[in-house]
Formats: C-alpha cells, structure tokens, sequence
C-alpha cells in the first residue's frame, strides 16, 4: 500500500484541507484523501464514519491529529478525546472526555441519583446524544476518538446508537484502535457493525519501500544510499520507530552527507527496539525511576499524582521531568504530561519486573482511595494488583463496582466478579460482593448467572441482608420468564417480619406482575381484593400492583370501562412518587394497549411516549425496548407497515444493544406478520423460526396472545389450517383467555371465526362470536367493538348488512378492507346481476384498501376472488409508487422529510410525529437511498422543490 509520497499532497490536499506531505508521513496518500473526502462532504452536509487501525508506531494518532487540524482549520466544530487503559472502567469517559466542556466523567445530577434498580444508561446516553445533536444541527463537526482498544463498554454502546441516530447530520466520526495486542470482541462487533453500515475502514499497514525512502530524506535531507536503506528496513515499515531510529542516530553522528545522498559510517544495524531502550538508558538513574512511576499511572499522569507517589515536592520531581522531556519521552498534554508514544510508554513499562509492577499498581490504588471521593480510579489499579484476600483491594474493588452499577453495569460485573474471585468464601463481606455482582449480571441480561449467584449469596446471608437478595432473586426470576418461582420467592420474602418498605414493595409489585404473567385470576382476585381491603396495612406499591392485576382482569371480564377506572387510579398513586420507579411505565403501557384495542390510536401513541419518558427518566433500562414495540403494534393497526416494521427493528436493535434480550419475541413476530401481509411467506416463516429460536422469557406486556395468533396466521397462509386452530386451542376453549384475547388483539374475532369455519367447526366459530357479542354488549361506551361483533357475525350468519356495516366503520384500514372482502365473497354466491355488481364493488374496495396500506397478500386474493367474477385488475405493481424519487416515498416519510426541512432535530420531529428517534432516522436512511442523497440539507432542497407550500409556518 502507499505509493509514491511526493505527489501526497497533489493527491490528496483539497481546497481548504493540508495534505500529508509532512516530516515522517509518508505513504498515506491514499488514507488522507478517504479522510479529505469525508470532511469535504461534511462540508456540503453530508456525515460518515472513518475507522483507523494498526499497530502501535502505524501513524494513527497523527492521521486522526492532522483530520482534526485540517477540520478546525476549515471552520468545523471539533471534539476530541481518547481512552486509555487506567480510563476504561469510567464508563463513557472518551466521550465526556470529548463533549463535556468540565471533562467530567461521571454526571452528577439530582436525577441521576437514584435509588432502587435504576439503571443510568439510558440517562447517561441520552445527555451526551441530546445536545451533540444540537450541536451539529448548526454546522459541520468531527468527532475524533483515540486508543478505542481501552474504550469502556458503555462507549461502545454509545458509540453504536449515536452513530446511527446521527446519521442523517453532518457529522464525521473518527475512531482508532491499536491491534495486534489481543482480541477484544466487542469493539470487533462494533467495527464490523459500522463498517457493514457504510462506514470508511482504514487499516494502517508497514511503510512500502519508497515511503520508507521518503521518510529518510525527510528525515536526514538527503537520498538514502542501500546501507541507509538497510538500516531503515529494522523498524519494518513502522512510522514512528523509522523516525525514532533515524533521529537517535543522527544526534550520534552515524550518517554523512555527500553529493545529495545519505550513507553510514558505522556498519551496525541495531534493532529498532533497543535505539528506543538506548534512549531510556541514557537517562540518568532518577529519571528512568520517575518514569517508571509514572508508566504505572498511566500513558497519561498528573505531575500531583507522580509527587505523591514518589514523597517528593513538585520543585523536587522538576530536574527529572524536564530531562524527561527534552530526551522526548514525555511531553504535556493540557494539565498533565503524557509519553509521547504509545510505544515509548510500553518501553517504559516493560523495564518493570512484574511482581515491582504491582506492586506500584498497589500502591497507586492506595493512593487514590486515601483521597477519598470515587474508587472507580483507584480500581483501574487495584484490579491489575489485588491479590486473594486483599482486604483493602477488595473494599476497593467493591466500591466501584457500586458505583458504576448504574451507568455501566457490564464494567460492574467485571469488577465484582474479580473481587469474588479473589474473596474467600469465609469473608463475612462475600455476600455483599455477590449481591453487587448479582445485580450488575441482571442488568446486562445473563439472568442464569445472576440467579446462581443470588441463590449462593442466600445461603450465606446475615439475617439482615436476605431480604434484598430474596428480593433480588424475585426480580430476576420474573425477568427469566418464571413468574410462579418469582412469586415464590417474593412470598417467601413477604412472610418475614421486620421487611424494609422499600423492599417489602417491590416483592408486593413483583407477586402481583407474576400473576398477571400467570393469568392466575382465582390467586390474583384474592390478593388483589385483600390488599385494597386494608390499603392503610399495604405499601403504595402494593396497591398499584392489586390495581394492575383488577385491570387485567376486567378487561379478561370484558369491563373495560372498570379495567380503564383501575389504570387512571394506578396512575395517580403512581404520579404521587411513593412507588417504586420500576411501576410507573407499565401503568401507562397497559393503558396504551387498552386504547390500542379500542382504536384509539393518538390516546395510545399519547400513553406510549409518557412511558417511554418514564423509562428515560426512572432509568428502567430493562423496558427500554418496550415503546417502539408497541408502537409497531399500534402503527400496524393504523395501517402504517413501513412504520411498524420500523418500530419493530428499533426495538430490536434497542435489546440488543443494551442486552435485554427478554422481550423481543414480540418484535419477531411483528415482523413475521409485516413480512406475510406483503405477501413475502418465506420471510415469515424465517421470522418464525427465530422466534422459537428464542429462550422463553416474557414477550411484550400480554404479548402471548398476539404472538400466538401471529403463528397461527403465518401457519394457515402455509396451506395448514387444522394446525393454526391448535395454536390457537386455548382461546377457542377458555372464557377468559377469550375475552382478553377478544379485546386486546381486535383482528382476532373476525379471522378465527373464518378460521373455525374453514375447519368445519361450527362450535368454535360460534363461542367467538358469542363472546365478541358479549363484549359489545358490556360496553356501549366503545362502539369499535360493535362493529369488530358485526364483522365477526356476518361471517357466521352470512349476514351482509353486518359486513357493511364492518366494511363502513372499522377503524382499523386492515379491518376495513377484509370487511368488505368478506361482503364481496358473500355477495358472490348471491344470484342475481345486482348482487354480482355489489360484490365486485365490495371487492374493489377490498382491493384498493390493501394495496394502499402495502397488504399485497391479500390484494393477490382479491384479485383472484374478482378474476373468478370474470373481472380482471392491474396488478398492484403497476400502480404502486416508483422506487425512488420523491414520489417513491411514503405518507409518513414525507412527514418526516417536511419535519426536517423545517429545521427540525430528530428528536423533535419524533416528538410530534409519536414516533421513536431511532424510527425517524430509519425513516431518514430509507429516503436519503431513494432520494439518491446524503444530507438534510439536500433532503431540504428537494421538499422546497417539490411542496413549498409545506414549508411555511402552519
């Protein structure tokens, strides 16, 4: 790689921009212009991402040094910052590093303080993405990271939502790593993930011969003879070791100069290696000391830290630092010194025997946790030099492991898990350890672990710390998907006296959600009823609990008048702040999905963005997937597929990034049914099968029912009937799983009574509509479920004025358009030249409803069902959008695209559009592909082209 160096700066300068052509840089042409091009398009709006990587000395601190140069020079905004190995247990640090003006690394807000099972993730992101959002809105940024190799996993998790939530900006992310020093699999992930996203990835290879013979005349001012060129050929094509080589012989008088060319008058060829130890070892004895120290602080160190450790004044520690930095070991960096290469600082360290290493990690530790205030530095040190039964290391390591418990649980877990180790399992403090560990494992997903852990620390617990582990355990087997051993335990818990309030309510929430999870109404009722009997006897959380589970069961009694009653008084409790934080959002997302099945479809968006808002501000990470997929249920139910479809992947790309793996099985199955309503079969049934590939573990809130009737469908569309009514067994047959089922999922009445009939069983078809007819009847309140009754009847009555009646007052366009499919078959057996008009007129409708909200499935039946009428209709392909352009986008993508024309953030746009940020940037990507465009400010162009009239103030 690298050719020719003269011509770099030809090759890759750009008006604006330096080129590379500079002492030591050479054979980076074409790296420099791939970063050049990137700045050039952030300049006419248009972001990207650069990865850089290579071995120490490969030059990629000065690749990312000279793209920030070149972008302050050029006008951009510019953040910088950089990890190191004694920063990585901070969690987000580079980042804050980079974007915090007060280069603080942990928030310290009020409302981040929170108690219970907070989790700060969602928080901690959410403060950095907010204002760098509105920070590149107003112009062109680089956003440079260093030394990612030590970034902390909450960076990398960050770094992957925030890339894509920005995409749409004119925003340039740089980020390197050092390889070649052991695998690190989630920065790999990371990387591919970005790079499969369109990310630019730069591998820093050796110099190639003319390069290294640039660098040399670079370096010496003259043309290398061979034994220069041999002499340059130990550094192996590596930047910073040719140019350190070079330099020490130099000042050693080893070249001469004659006739424009470079030769040797000694014929030794050291290793590149020792000219770097050479220079270490011309120190003088003190010096080489202080460094050693100061290796041990870290690539970077502050000169207090050194005094302190060493028991020397700053005047004192003066002689030493400036030898230091005049032999260019060390040089400052903002109010600290730095090694001046990552490769000096190795060489430093690796004079240090291992067990002085340590020992002076030890030491370093001590320090830091005397000074009092965070652990989370002394940690750093501590874990490099804890040996078992380090009373005082562990105290250490278990404090910053609480600490950072809520901001970065997968550092926690590291940090716990290696003082358990470390621990004997006599220490009185293993279970506080264990406790810790338990519940850092719970908030990165590896439940299993976290339960064995809680159940080990259980059998060793003091009376007084039982409680919190049994209430630990509770929650963890509730999010396992066991809520009978959840609610076990939680009354195991309940049946002891002298219980914390705090504690006794969360066991009182987690038997009350574990029953709703059980369906068991008979337990449920009672509790539910015992507990409002003596409410003054019961924590608020208890009665917010009893609440839910009445709500549940009103509605399973088709009350849904009495089930809305019980949610608004949760609802109030809850707002009154003396419940726990983990209640608050499933109030609201229960009265979303109530809404939902009563089509009321902005009262539930309304729902979905208050918990959503709750989730954020509680810090309830584990339900950070939970709105957008109820979202996508909602947008499915309003005929919006790309918008649901995008929900849906949102909210799976939410669970895995942050590791809550436990409620995307309904996800799954909204894609499954998206995927066969556009008639593609094949990826159903792909969909499906991830699904069973699942763990069982909670779906969404009573996502059962959907997720089994979405099997069903995908089942009866592969031609197997007989088999879907067997999914679907239990409805057919249990009172209560009906009626809930009935109410909560609406498409169900019509389709399992076609179902039933399809499999000449009368009986069931009838217990459907039956209960439907109940329903309505309960509640005249919410006339939605008279028409979804009508539609229900007309299929088993072959009664075509209830199917008008379905086909003119379905909220849902779905609905709708398999209403008045179902009166056109109807009308088709009707003899008479009337009754044959009125069913194609009633299949066109059908037709045009599917085709206009993307159900190409079901339109292909139509159309089929009016070719059989001897009536032919251009295929839905014919008529559909174009694929790209402006009229190739959707109803909600225009939306969008006014939103943003309009100087909107993502995030206000998503706001006014009750959608999720993450959907609006999906939404974004899609249009700029079909737009053939990269910016917002192309983006803005083409809506004031093609619709000014949007674009004025409404």
């Amino acid at each position: 790689m690298g050719g020719s160096s003269h011509n770099d700066h030809e090759a890759a300068g750009e008006p604006g921009f330096c080129g590379s052509s500079r002492l030591g840089w050479r054979g980076r042409a074409r790296e420099w212009k791939l970063v050049v091009g990137l700045l050039q398009a952030a300049k006419v709006g248009r972001g990207g991402i650069v990865l850089v990587e290579g071995r120490s000395g490969a030059g990629k601190s000065r690749l990312l040094g000279m793209a920030v140069a070149a972008a302050a020079t050029a006008g951009f905004g510019v953040a910088q910052g950089a990890a190191d190995e004694l920063t990585q247990l901070i969690p987000l640090a580079p980042l804050i590093s980079a974007l915090e003006p007060s280069g603080r690394t942990l928030p310290a807000d009020d409302c981040l303080a929170l108690a219970g099972p907070a989790d700060q993730r969602l928080l901690l992101v959410e403060r950095l993405l907010g204002p760098l959002e509105q920070r590149v809105a107003q112009g062109p940024m680089l956003l440079a990271l260093d030394d990612v190799q030590w970034a902390d996993p909450m960076t990398l998790v960050a770094l992957r939502s925030m890339t894509r939530d920005l995409a749409s900006y004119p925003l340039v992310w740089m980020l390197t790593r050092t390889t070649g020093s052991g695998d690190c699999p989630r920065l790999n992930r990371l990387f591919d993930v970005l790079e499969r996203d369109g990310a630019i990835r730069i591998t820093l290879e050796a110099l190639d011969e003319r390069a290294v013979a640039d660098v040399v005349t670079d370096v010496l001012g003259a043309a290398p003879e061979p034994d220069v060129l041999a002499l340059a050929g130990i550094a192996d094509g590596n930047p910073f070791l040719l140019v350190d080589l070079l330099e020490k012989l130099k000042g050693e008088g080893v070249f001469h100069i004659a006739d424009g060319h470079v030769g040797m008058d000694s014929a030794r060829l050291p290793r590149a290696q020792v000219v770097t130890q050479e220079r270490l070892n011309e120190l003088s004895e003190r010096t080489r000391h202080l460094l050693q120290v100061a290796a041990v602080l870290g690539r970077s160190f502050s000169v207090k830290d050194l005094a302190e450790i060493l028991g020397e004044s700053t005047i004192g520690l003066l002689p030493m630092v400036e030898e230091a930095m005049s032999a260019g070991i060390v040089e400052p960096a903002g109010d600290q010194l730095t090694f001046r290469h990552d490769l000096l600082w190795q060489a430093v360290v690796g004079t240090i025997p291992t067990p002085v290493r340590q020992a002076l990690h030890r030491d370093a530790g001590e320090m830091l946790l005397k000074r009092g205030g965070s652990a989370v530095p002394a940690a750093a040190h501590l874990i490099h030099s804890a040996g078992r039964g380090d009373e005082s290391a562990l105290r250490g390591l278990g404090q910053a492991a609480r600490e950072v418990l809520r901001s970065s649980p997968q550092t926690a877990a590291d940090l716990a898990l290696r003082a358990l180790e470390l621990s004997d399992p006599a220490d009185p403090d293993w279970v506080g350890r264990a406790a810790t560990a338990a519940d850092a494992l719970t908030a990165i997903g590896r439940l299993p672990e976290a339960a064995d852990l809680a159940r080990g620390a259980l059998s060793k617990a003091p009376p007084a710390q039982a409680p919190h582990l049994r209430c630990a355990l509770a929650y963890i087997l509730l999010l396992s998907g066991r809520p009978a051993d959840a609610v076990a335990e939680a009354e195991s818990l309940l049946t002891q006296h002298d219980v914390p309030d705090d504690l006794r309510g969360i066991a009182e929430w987690t038997v009350c959600w574990g029953l709703i999870c059980l369906n068991d109404f008979g337990k449920g009722r009672l509790r539910a009823e015992s507990v409002l009997a003596e409410r003054e006897r019961h924590t608020d959380a208890a009665v917010v609990g009893a609440l839910l589970l009445l709500a549940r069961f009103a509605v399973a009694d088709g009350r849904v008048a009495d089930s809305f009653a019980h949610l608004h008084e949760a609802l109030q409790i809850a707002n009154s702040g003396t419940v726990e934080a983990i209640q608050r959002p499933y109030t609201r997302l229960l009265l979303s999905l109530n809404w939902r099945a009563m089509r009321q479809f902005e009262e539930s968006d309304i729902a979905i963005q208050a918990a959503e808002e709750e989730i954020k501000a509680c810090g309830l990470t584990v339900l950070a997937a939970q709105p957008a997929l109820f979202r996508s249920v909602v947008k499915l139910a309003a005929g919006r597929l790309d918008d649901a479809a995008a929900e849906a992947q949102a909210g799976l790309m939410i669970a895995d990034e942050l590791g809550t793996h436990g409620f995307i099985r309904v996800g799954v199955s909204m894609l499954a049914l998206i995927a066969m309503r556009r008639g593609d079969i094949d990826a159903a049934v792909r969909h499906i099968e991830r699904y069973h590939s699942i763990d069982a573990a909670p779906g969404m809130l009573f996502g059962s029912v959907w997720e089994r009737w979405v099997m069903a469908a995908v089942v009866e569309a592969q031609g197997d009937p007989d088999r879907a009514v067997d999914i679907l067994h239990a409805i057919y047959t249990d009172k209560e799983e009906r009626c809930w089922a009935l109410l909560t999922t609406p498409l169900t009445a019509a389709w399992m009574t076609r179902l039933a009939l399809a499999t000449a069983n009368r009986p069931y078809a009838q217990t459907i509509v039956d209960t439907v007819e109940y329903l309505a009847q309960s509640n005249p309140d919410f006339p939605a479920l008279a028409t979804t009754a009508a539609h229900a009847r007309g299929i088993l009555y072959r009664d075509p004025g209830a199917l008008a009646s379905a086909a003119a007052d379905q909220p849902e366009p779905w609905a709708r358009a398999s209403g008045a499919e179902d009166l056109g078959v109807l009308l088709s057996t009707t003899p008479g030249a009337s009754a044959r008009e009125q069913a194609i007129a009633s299949l066109d409708q059908a037709l045009d409803g599917y085709e206009h909200i993307g159900a190409l499935r079901d339109a292909a039946r139509v159309r089929a069902r009016l070719r059989a009428l001897g009536v032919r209709r251009r295929h839905w392909a014919q008529l559909q959008r174009p694929a790209f352009g402006w009229d190739s986008l959707t109803d909600t993508e225009r939306a969008v695209a006014v939103l943003i024309a309009r100087g909107m953030t993502n995030r206000q746009a998503a706001a006014r559009m009750f959608l999720s940020p993450h959907t609006v940037s999906t939404h974004l990507r899609r249009m700029f592909s079909k737009l053939d465009i990269a910016s917002r400010v192309e983006l803005a162009c083409i809506v004031a082209e093609e619709c000014p009239d949007l674009l004025k103030d409404t």
